[in-house]
């Protein structure tokens, strides 16, 4: 109950952030309160608000820069949202793999054929970053999140990206708890480096390919799972 009970304030409170951040006017670029007065203003712990705004940095409505603070980015774009009865946890996560693996698998294959030099840049810059954190046993999560929204919007479907954005949530808040696993992003992250480079030669067959192979890892992982 305890775990539901958290779930719940994290997803309240990223509703509430969004409301204040309307009813105060904030606009793209504008920064936020520091997160010791959001989580006063908003009643929450630091924990419970720190999930709150990866929720929304996920869904590109603010961005959070260390030493900086947190940015308002996108106010005013529609967003697609998802919401699951979840009976079964395991059998629900293979379900939602089973639609990551067919949306993002299309974004793959847009990317290879559509990316600009700009968005090339910025998916080496996070492979790079998660090598180097990966490498001095530091956090690579919110790398490898902003690694797959870079694939996204490298697909140049604006649909497609707020479809998947919205599944992408779904299976991070599923994979958290109760099926985490540190060890499957070590053994998928040679993935990452070949999915990055068969984008950037623009050979969609080999991006495809390279993703079904970390999405065959991550549910092979879930079939094991207790």
């Amino acid at each position: 109950m305890n775990k539901i009970k958290r779930r719940l304030v994290h997803e309240l409170a990223a509703k509430e952030i969004q409301k204040y951040i309307r009813e105060q006017g904030f606009g793209e670029g504008d920064k936020l309160p520091s997160l010791e007065e959001l989580a006063s203003v908003l009643g929450v712990g630091r924990s419970s608000l720190r999930e709150a705004l990866r929720s929304l940095q996920a869904m590109d409505m603010i961005e959070m820069i260390n030493g900086k603070g947190v940015y308002v980015k996108d106010t005013h774009s529609y967003r697609i949202s998802a919401k699951v009865k979840v009976d079964d946890v395991k059998r629900s996560m293979l379900q939602v793999s089973e639609v990551r693996r067919a949306l993002e698998g299309m974004a793959v294959e847009l990317a290879a054929a559509r990316a600009t030099d700009q968005m090339i840049k910025e998916m080496e810059y996070y492979i790079s970053e998660i090598k180097r954190y990966s490498e001095n046993q530091m956090d690579t999560s919110e790398l490898d999140i902003k690694f797959h929204q870079t694939i996204y919007k490298a697909s140049d479907n604006p649909v497609l990206e707020s479809v998947i954005l919205s599944m992408w949530k779904m299976f991070e808040v599923f994979w958290s708890n109760p099926f985490g696993d540190n060890q499957l992003f070590e053994a998928t992250l040679p993935i990452h480096f070949t999915l990055a480079e068969a984008i950037k030669n623009k050979d969609g067959q080999k991006a495809r390919a390279e993703f079904n192979k970390l999405m065959d890892a991550v549910e092979a992982t879930i079939h094991e799972a207790e």
